[in-house]
């Protein structure tokens, strides 16, 4: 069996939180390319849609640059880090302020041929 990389993408500076991302890319991982589009059409997190345009640009590129079958994909690697926070104040009582960090996530997607 044949199990080497076809096509990495990254997906940089996502405006979402990792944990909340890390959600959505635990229920592909593993998984057939079309199961994972089909789980990702109707999984309802906010992260589902930028991860399903990653998986899009991915098999679009195993498709037009090493003329792959999408029927012989998979999702051999996803994973979320964490990007760059934007830090912001919020005045609070008595003169005080409170930190709040607007995170954000960097997506690795892989994928591999079965």
């Amino acid at each position: 069996m044949n199990d080497t990389t076809i096509s990495r993408v990254y997906l940089r500076n996502l405006s979402i939180a990792p944990r909340k991302v890390r959600v959505v890319v635990d229920r592909i991982r593993g998984k057939r390319v079309e199961e994972a589009l089909n789980l990702l059409q109707f999984i309802t997190k906010l992260g589902a849609e930028p991860v399903r345009k990653l998986l899009d640009s991915a098999i679009a590129n195993a498709r037009n640059n090493q003329g792959l079958d999408v029927d012989s994909l998979y999702v051999k690697t996803v994973f979320v880090d964490q990007a760059d926070m934007l830090k912001r104040w919020i005045p609070r009582a008595q003169g005080r302020a409170t930190k709040i960090l607007k995170k954000n996530s960097h997506v690795t997607l892989e994928l591999g041929v079965k």
